[in-house]
């Protein structure tokens, strides 16, 4: 840092540690020490800023090549965090776990979710069944504005049990597609080695395809239970036609039927 010499300092470095017996020259040579050392000062008091940046981008690259997978998106556990000295085998035998806990998860809920909405729908034609065939007992017995009202009725319900029947079949998409995740997740945590991971997700498995395929005779019985009602129907208002004979108004009593 020192480039800037005087011809003193030159000359004192050519002679040696001779000592100057002119007293000029002694001055001279004090106003070049202190001419030297202000432009040290000066110099290093420039410097701070670049040094400091050069330390921050130090810093920066060292926390980059820590986790070089953060702008990854990615997130890797150092194993001091794990506990022990874990190897590769045991890392990716808790992934596999982890997995497969998770699956299990989405299957519980999507089970849950598919049963609630059979039942919902199994509950929404049993209601509708139930209207249909205290109609048809009271044919002959009601007025003009109750058959009206029971018209309503059934068809309220009707729709209740459409609607009820879209959600299952949205429900049973979502469960379908968790049944299939499962299956991978217990295939990938028998190969990882996880095998108990892998046993334990399979009996999820099964359990939830049993509650499931419980809920659907639920519902299947309440289709057959409609259907048949649906014919006890029709015969019945081919009797009650034929008894008032009068097409026309039996035209009236069946419009409630057409939506089938």
């Amino acid at each position: 840092m020192q480039a800037i010499r005087c011809s003193v300092c030159a000359s004192r470095a050519v002679g040696g540690l001779q000592r100057p017996t002119n007293k000029s020259i002694i001055r001279k040579e004090a106003a070049c020490i202190r001419f030297l050392s202000s432009s040290e000062t000066s110099i290093l008091s420039n410097a701070q800023p670049e040094v400091q940046k050069m330390v921050e981008w130090a810093e920066a690259m060292h926390m980059s090549n820590a986790s070089p997978s953060a702008d990854r998106g990615f997130y890797t556990v150092p194993f001091a965090q794990l506990g022990g000295n874990l190897s590769q085998d045991s890392i990716i035998k808790r992934a596999a776990s982890m997995v497969t806990d998770s699956s299990s998860t989405f299957l519980s809920q999507a089970t849950s979710a598919l049963i609630d909405a059979l039942t919902d729908y199994s509950k929404a034609v049993h209601r509708r069944i139930t209207l249909q065939r205290r109609f048809l007992a009271s044919l002959g017995k009601l007025t003009s504005a109750e058959e009206d009202f029971f018209c309503q009725l059934i068809n309220g319900q009707r729709a209740e049990a459409a609607d009820r029947l879209a959600e299952c079949k949205s429900y049973e998409s979502t469960w379908i597609n968790a049944i299939n995740l499962s299956k991978m997740a217990a295939e990938t945590a028998y190969i990882s080695g996880a095998e108990q991971a892998s046993v334990t997700i399979r009996t999820n498995i099964q359990l939830a395809q049993s509650q499931v395929e419980e809920a659907r005779k639920l519902s299947a019985d309440a289709d057959k239970k409609l259907a048949e009602t649906k014919v006890e129907e029709i015969q019945r208002m081919a009797e009650y036609t034929a008894f008032l004979g009068d097409s026309e108004e039996h035209e009236v009593h069946e419009a409630y039927l057409r939506e089938d």
